[in-house]
């Protein structure tokens, strides 16, 4: 199988248990670090599949990579090469795809309830879950992109997750470990202080923090195992 891409768009935000997944079912992947210069491939042909991680940029900036990356989706969806984003990774594919980003209401950081709707699509994704609590860092979300269904949802954000095909774009993050968790506190202490409904301080989140990693992965193997289901060989 060709690999799985990887794009890494900061050093602090890497595949984190997404990569474990497709370590523990030997499917093959590359990383692509775009934070310290490397090229965005001009085609998604030696890939089973693209992912984009997050990172502390705007969809909106000025930056060199954004206009490549979007190139790269829009030919991997033609293509029917699945596309994975997460946080800014999803928003990068709701602007590639005719949607918009802009500033969410509130800011959302650390632990949030998020609802499945009873909708046939989202069944595919989530099976029997109705509900549980990814990880949140975001001040912007997107719209959705023509034909896409929402598939999760938050008090804070009404655009958590979307499904176009074989294609998932997150707002929240999924992938998470302990490890990542302290070290986006220590490396964005300004984000989140100013606590509120929608963000936490860093005790907040470390409160049964085993307990909350191990019911999230519940629901990051069923979308991961749905997405990964249509890699190209």
């Amino acid at each position: 199988m060709k690999p799985v891409a990887i794009f890494r768009h900061a050093r602090t935000e890497g595949p984190g248990y997404f990569a474990e997944y497709l370590d523990c079912r030997a499917i093959p992947w590359r990383l692509l670090c775009i934070d310290e210069g490397e090229s965005v491939p001009a085609s998604p042909e030696g890939f089973s599949g693209l992912v984009f991680m997050g990172g502390p940029m705007s969809v909106n900036d000025d930056l060199p990579w954004i206009p490549s990356v979007l190139n790269l989706i829009r030919a991997a969806v033609g293509a029917q090469v699945p596309v994975l984003g997460h946080c800014l990774g999803g928003q990068l594919m709701a602007r590639a795809l005719g949607g918009t980003v802009g500033k969410n209401p509130v800011k959302e950081i650390g632990w949030g309830r998020c609802e499945v709707p009873n909708d046939p699509v989202a069944r595919q994704w989530f099976g029997d879950l109705h509900a549980f609590d990814p990880f949140h860092w975001h001040g912007e979300t997107f719209s959705l992109p023509a034909g896409a269904v929402r598939i999760l949802s938050s008090p804070y954000c009404e655009n958590q997750a979307f499904a176009l095909g074989p294609h998932l774009g997150m707002q929240c993050h999924v992938e998470m470990t302990e490890a990542m968790i302290r070290l986006w506190n220590r490396a964005w202490t300004r984000e989140n202080a100013a606590p509120s409904a929608a963000v936490q301080r860093p005790e907040e989140m470390y409160e049964r923090i085993e307990e909350r990693i191990a019911a999230m992965r519940v629901a990051a193997d069923r979308l991961y195992a749905r997405w990964s289901a249509g890699l190209k060989a």
